[in-house]
């Protein structure tokens, strides 16, 4: 979960001003938690308390409201919309790597991340985008090689992860949508050679930066073990006391 949060936070300064390079400064005063870090934090919540996702989503939403939330959660938020809104948005994969440490098999990912992203996420590609990410957490950390999680997630979800971020990078741009991010996210931790490399990767896409940079750094800190010392720090300078507490709790529980 940590590398979740870190590759949001990282991400966060380039979400405005995109950038294609990988030679940057990971944590600056630009930088600073979004919706990915308190969706994350409260679905891991959800899991530590055994309570409603639906609950701890609206509870930690409302109680951060501006973190950065997209338009129609804000409204669901808020009870403008009283249930799930048929997104396929890249928020319901964002939020879900805390259910690939928790869980204790495939079919019981499947089926938690499903629940996360069903509440308001319940498009077919909404729900898929956030099963493939919990999968690939998942197989990363019970020590699958980068060969049979690509594989795995090709056959199962139906992405492209043949294509290179060379080939990738020149036409790529800002897109929230989890059929164009999702598959893009994992293919930059593929092609990583350690944690940060990985969020590096997906940063610079050049698209919805500091998303990629969450999703490829769950995966990255399932496969990968250790975060680096000067990362963890800097992570919890940015974050407010109570999501250290649940971050120190669930990984004390399920790392």
């Amino acid at each position: 979960m940590l590398g979740a949060i870190a590759g949001d936070i990282i991400g966060s300064r380039f979400e405005v001003i995109p950038t294609k390079s990988r030679d940057f400064d990971l944590f600056t005063e630009l930088n600073d938690f979004t919706d990915d870090t308190v969706l994350t934090v409260a679905i891991a919540d959800a899991i530590l308390q055994g309570s409603s996702y639906e609950e701890n989503l609206k509870a930690f939403g409302r109680r951060y409201p501006d973190a950065g939330y997209g338009a129609s959660f804000i409204k669901w938020l808020s009870g403008v919309l009283p249930g799930p809104y048929n997104s396929y948005g890249n928020g319901s994969a964002m939020r879900v790597s805390p259910v690939g440490f928790a869980c204790t098999s495939e079919e019981q990912v499947l089926a938690e991340a499903r629940r996360t992203a069903e509440v308001t996420h319940d498009h077919p590609e909404g729900i898929k985008g956030a099963q493939a990410v919990a999968l690939a957490v998942f197989l990363a950390r019970n020590g699958y090689n980068k060969s049979r999680i690509g594989a795995e997630i090709e056959t199962r979800f139906g992405y492209d992860l043949s294509r290179t971020l060379v080939q990738i990078r020149p036409q790529y741009s800002f897109e929230v949508s989890c059929q164009r991010s999702v598959p893009e996210s994992i293919i930059a931790f593929l092609e990583s050679n350690d944690f940060v490399g990985a969020i590096r990767n997906a940063i610079s896409l050049g698209g919805d930066s500091d998303t990629m940079g969450c999703i490829a750094g769950a995966i990255a800190q399932a496969y990968y073990g250790d975060i680096p010392r000067p990362v963890t720090e800097a992570v919890y300078t940015k974050i407010p006391e109570e999501f250290r507490k649940i971050l120190i709790l669930f990984e004390e529980h399920y790392l």
